[in-house]
C-alpha cells in the first residue's frame, strides 16, 4: 500500500506521515480524517489541527474568533488580497470581506480561505450598512491627512478594518464611511508600504490590544 502523503495545494515544508501504529492505534473522535490518518497530513496547518477534518477546524477557529473584521476594497482586482486573507487567518479575524469585484487572486491566500470566513460587498456603502446594523465601527488604515498613528489609537475591540488598493489606497467613499482614519508610522523614505504588510501590522496591533495570548501549551 502506498503511504505517500499526497500533495497538497497548501505546501506545508512540516507533514507528517500515517499516524503511528497503523489503524488500530488511530485516534478516537470525530474531528479525525481517515483518509489523513492512513496517508498523512502535508497541510499548512499548526500541530493542534494535524490529521483533522477541514469543517471540524473550521468549526472550532469559529468558537474562538477575534471580534475584528477586515475590510478590502477590490476595485483593480489587487493580487494583496490573497495575502491579507491569509494573515486574516494568521490572526483570527471574524471574517474578511472583499467590496468591489468579487474575483480576487486567491494564490496568495495559499489555501487559508477554506479556513476564513470571506464576505462580498458591492460597494462601500453596503459595507457600511452592514457594520452600521452590527453596530461595529470602521477604522480605515491609511495615511490621508487628518489620519492619526494606530500605534496610539485604542482599537476597538469589535470594528471593522478597512483597506485599499495598493498604490491608490482608499477611495473617498470609504474614508467618508469611515468612523476613523490610523495610519502606520514610517520612517523611510517610501511614501507607504505594501498594503498586505499594513494590513498585517494593523491587526497585530489589534492583537496587541486586545487578544489573550496563547500560553507555550497551545501554540
Amino acid at each position: 500500500m502506498d503511504q505517500t502523503p499526497p500533495e497538497s495545494p497548501e505546501l506545508s515544508t512540516h507533514g507528517v506521515g500515517p499516524w503511528p501504529g497503523g489503524r488500530e492505534a488511530w485516534p478516537a473522535g470525530e474531528q479525525y480524517d481517515p483518509e489523513l490518518l492512513a496517508r498523512g497530513d502535508t497541510r499548512n496547518v499548526i500541530d493542534r489541527y494535524r490529521y483533522w477534518r477541514m469543517e471540524a477546524i473550521v468549526a472550532d477557529l469559529d468558537r474562538r474568533r477575534h471580534p475584528f473584521h477586515i475590510a478590502i476594497e477590490n476595485w483593480q482586482h489587487d493580487l494583496n488580497i490573497g495575502s491579507i486573507v491569509r494573515s486574516a487567518n494568521a490572526f483570527l479575524a471574524d471574517t474578511v470581506h472583499i467590496v468591489g469585484r468579487r474575483r480576487w487572486n486567491k494564490r496568495g491566500a495559499m489555501v487559508t480561505d477554506r479556513y476564513q470566513h470571506v464576505l462580498h460587498h458591492d460597494s462601500v456603502d453596503e459595507l457600511a450598512a452592514w457594520a452600521r446594523e452590527r453596530e461595529l465601527p470602521i477604522i480605515a488604515v491609511d495615511n490621508v491627512p487628518g489620519s492619526v498613528l494606530i500605534e496610539r489609537f485604542a482599537l476597538p475591540r469589535a470594528c471593522v478594518l478597512l483597506f485599499g488598493q495598493e498604490g491608490p489606497g482608499l477611495t473617498d467613499a470609504a474614508i467618508r464611511a469611515a468612523d476613523a482614519v490610523v495610519e502606520i508610522s514610517q520612517f523611510g523614505s517610501t511614501r507607504s508600504i505594501n498594503a498586505s504588510a499594513a494590513a498585517a501590522i494593523a491587526m497585530h496591533q489589534w492583537v496587541v490590544q486586545h487578544a489573550r495570548l496563547p500560553a507555550a501549551s497551545d501554540r
